[in-house]
């Protein structure tokens, strides 16, 4: 079975494909500034990255060009698009709506279409999406994956907000969590790793990148998450600024004469690690700047770390305990230096690192926690287009 995953963004489009007989990716890449004039496909096959330039105005024109590179051409990898099965997509916000991957049809899309006031700039380009195969390969099946859906079983008393309740009535104010695709696959794959149970497991989740978040994750099942109705809640993040008191919002809305799209790009465009260091939103360039005495990127790293720390203390006691505390993500993955500064001082929650397999552990599935460490510490690579492909698999197979 071979499934095509696509993630549409509001000026992007990225895909994979999946061979299913082993999980393994036939060739991946993605659409780049869709609606402009230099617009361009970006893409893997076999080990060499390819780029071919060309002006793509909407959506449906990019996958499209997609369909075209993986049927034509010198790095075809289908004989046709008979080749393909189904197609699973990337879908951001499914309010309460959905609580699991579904097989899309116009109802599906209807009830999705009312959660766009939620998520205005994600969920639209996701409905291109799925308007854009229909039309091109009107009899395959489609099949949505929701980030929100993993998140859905927390309890009321962790997802609600302490505003008026007919606002959580009137217009779905809660908290609904977001990166789920991410936290769902690895607190299961995690579990695989170390050969344990699920069902009797804590699991501590931290998706550290650009944008970041944590899940609570209770004998398999998430009970809390750091994201709120936007992803701007939680975590500093690259540019978001994560928490802050509501009263500072307002303070600064007065102080700088901001309306809401204003204060909307201060928050999430203009704060976080760029924000505070005042040089950069990559976790890189930061480190970079530490070695080179930039005080304002010290700053930032350790209010990045402290907040990710106290974050795994809460979840801890939200949970009664954590088993397991593991880290995904671009940083989470990669940044030795996040790591230990996300759980240095928690010994006494039984939380150890080793900090040369800290230092050693790169991209790869790993235990860094010390021999002695009550609690399990590991990195394990995210995937999101995988856990797509094979929630695909199980729907439309």
């Amino acid at each position: 079975m071979k499934i095509l995953v696509l993630n549409c963004g509001s000026s992007s489009i990225k895909y994979a494909l999946y061979d299913m007989t082993d999980q393994s990716v036939i060739t991946s890449g993605g659409i780049e500034k869709i609606g402009l004039p230099d617009s361009f496909i970006k893409m893997k096959v076999n080990g060499e990255k390819i780029q071919i330039d060309r002006p793509i105005e909407e959506h449906t024109a990019g996958v499209q060009f997609i369909f075209e590179v993986l049927t034509t051409g010198d790095h075809a990898v289908l004989k046709s698009l008979d080749e393909l099965d189904a197609v699973g997509h990337r879908m951001v916000h499914g309010g309460e709506k959905f609580n699991k991957s579904v097989v899309l049809n116009q109802e599906i899309m209807e009830a999705f279409e009312a959660c766009n006031d939620l998520a205005p700039l994600h969920n639209p380009a996701n409905i291109k999406g799925v308007n854009a195969v229909k039309a091109l390969l009107p009899e395959i099946p489609q099949v949505g994956v929701f980030d929100t859906a993993f998140h859905q079983t927390m309890p009321d008393y962790a997802f609600m907000y302490a505003l008026p309740y007919e606002l959580y009535q009137k217009y779905g104010v809660r908290r609904y969590g977001f990166h789920g695709t991410s936290h769902r696959y690895v607190s299961q794959r995690v579990c695989e790793y170390l050969n344990i149970d699920p069902a009797t497991t804590r699991i501590i989740t931290c998706h550290i990148g650009n944008g970041a978040s944590i899940a609570a994750v209770k004998n398999g099942k998430c009970v809390d998450t750091s994201m709120g109705l936007t992803p701007l809640e939680g975590l500093i993040m690259g540019t978001r600024s994560g928490d802050i008191d509501a009263g500072a919002v307002t303070f600064l809305m007065d102080k700088l004469n901001l309306d809401t799209k204003g204060l909307s790009n201060l928050l999430n465009k203009q704060s976080g690690l760029a924000g505070v260091s005042e040089l950069s939103s990559d976790f890189r360039d930061i480190l970079a700047g530490i070695a080179n005495g930039n005080d304002k990127a010290r700053l930032a790293k350790e209010m990045y770390t402290y907040r990710i720390k106290k974050y795994i203390g809460q979840y801890a006691a939200a949970m009664g305990g954590v088993d397991v505390v593991l880290f995904t993500g671009g940083a989470g993955e990669n940044q030795w230096e996040v790591r230990e500064g996300a759980t240095s001082g928690l010994e006494f929650m039984g939380i150890k690192v080793d900090g040369e397999k800290n230092r050693a552990c790169r991209a790869t599935e790993a235990v860094i926690s010390a021999d002695d460490s009550q609690v399990k510490v590991c990195v394990i690579p995210t995937d999101e287009e995988l856990m797509i492909a094979l929630d695909t698999q199980t729907l439309a197979g």
